[in-house]
């Protein structure tokens, strides 16, 4: 973020600040400025008035807003799926790896070690490439995974959108 340097040489006028910079800084001066922390429709448009933003612009950019927050809305959703499914499927290998090591100790059945090994070690490779891909996900693919979730959820919705319909015209 730039540093503001007032020195008594420096107009306001001449300091230039990058434009993610600038949005912030608006951004937080307009929610102190805000006593509830909300805005009128008007109250943007006074605003944007005073910036000099157009109305289409700002039209133009509400518009924006309001796909880019069902995009996020789904992104959350999204990750939560992925993340509870991971937790079920580890707390599954941790019951059924406790049951499997439970037994052999009481069988006393090292017979049965190699067995477990060729159960649990790939379940458990899985369950860690699982947990690397949610916790650490490469930017390329969690975009292309997300993208293919979007588009099963929004199949399902116009899917469950026709059938609800052709069951209430019947």
């Amino acid at each position: 973020m730039a540093e503001l340097i007032m020195d008594p040489y420096t107009t306001n006028s001449e300091f230039l600040y990058p434009a993610e910079d600038a949005q912030q800084i608006l951004g937080l001066a307009i929610a102190r400025q805000t006593e509830s922390g909300e805005l009128s429709r008007a109250q943007l448009l006074e605003i944007a008035d005073e910036l000099g933003i157009s109305a289409e612009t700002i039209a133009e950019a509400e518009r924006e807003w309001d796909i880019k927050k069902y995009e996020i809305a789904d992104q959350k959703l999204f990750d939560s799926q992925r993340q509870q499914r991971f937790r079920h499927g580890m707390s599954q290998f941790l019951i059924t790896s406790g049951f499997m090591l439970a037994f052999q100790l009481v069988t006393g059945g090292w017979l049965w070690a190699s067995l477990i090994y060729l159960i649990l070690g790939p379940w458990g490779l899985k369950l860690s490439w699982d947990a690397w891909r949610i916790y650490r996900p490469n930017e390329y693919s969690y975009r292309k995974e997300f993208q293919r979730w979007r588009r099963k959820q929004q199949v399902q919705r116009a899917v469950g959108g026709v059938v609800r319909r052709f069951l209430r015209s019947s």
